[in-house]
């Protein structure tokens, strides 16, 4: 079993949960998680205990946030595709992808969005407001060039499997 695959159990993507998440509001929405979690807990001085409210409300849409949303209406569009290709490389194990996407650059770009959650995390605990800005953009960029190789992944394989094809609509 993937990674991926642990990961995408927690948050209970099902077949029927992994479209609802290809919908875009999921993908875009998504990005919001990151930011309120810096801005509620950056607010801890001013706003004492209830900085928590939004941290944890902010969690909890990270865990609701795949399964909130309606199946879009149509899966050709970047977000859509590039929710389908982490599905795609969850599922690696049982069907072959290209060599080209078997290099590290995926643990890279992990790798980079990882850094920039633990400098984000820092400077939450230093007040320090560039570092907030540069690990929310490190975090969003390793993420974004992620999901950009995703639609990639997802367009390359499409045509690999009938499953595959079936999301495409």
């Amino acid at each position: 079993m993937t990674l991926e695959r642990k990961v995408a159990n927690v948050f209970r993507l099902t077949d029927e949960n992994w479209m609802k998440h290809s919908n875009p509001w999921s993908v875009w929405t998504r990005y919001s998680v990151l930011p309120i979690i810096v801005l509620a807990f950056w607010c801890r001085v001013w706003i004492g205990w209830w900085c928590l409210i939004p941290g944890l409300a902010s969690l909890f849409w990270m865990f609701l946030n795949p399964i909130f949303f309606p199946k879009p209406k149509s899966t050709k569009n970047w977000a859509s595709r590039s929710v389908l290709g982490e599905r795609v490389y969850l599922n690696r194990d049982r069907i072959d992808i290209p060599e080209i996407h078997k290099t590290p650059l995926y643990s890279i770009l992990n790798t980079i969005s990882s850094i920039g959650m633990l400098i984000a995390i820092w400077s939450i605990i230093y007040y320090s407001i560039w570092g907030a800005v540069l690990g929310v953009a490190l975090a969003y960029l390793g993420k974004s060039w992620y999901l950009d190789r995703m639609v990639w992944l997802y367009e390359m394989m499409k045509s690999e499997s009938e499953e595959y094809q079936s999301w495409d609509y």
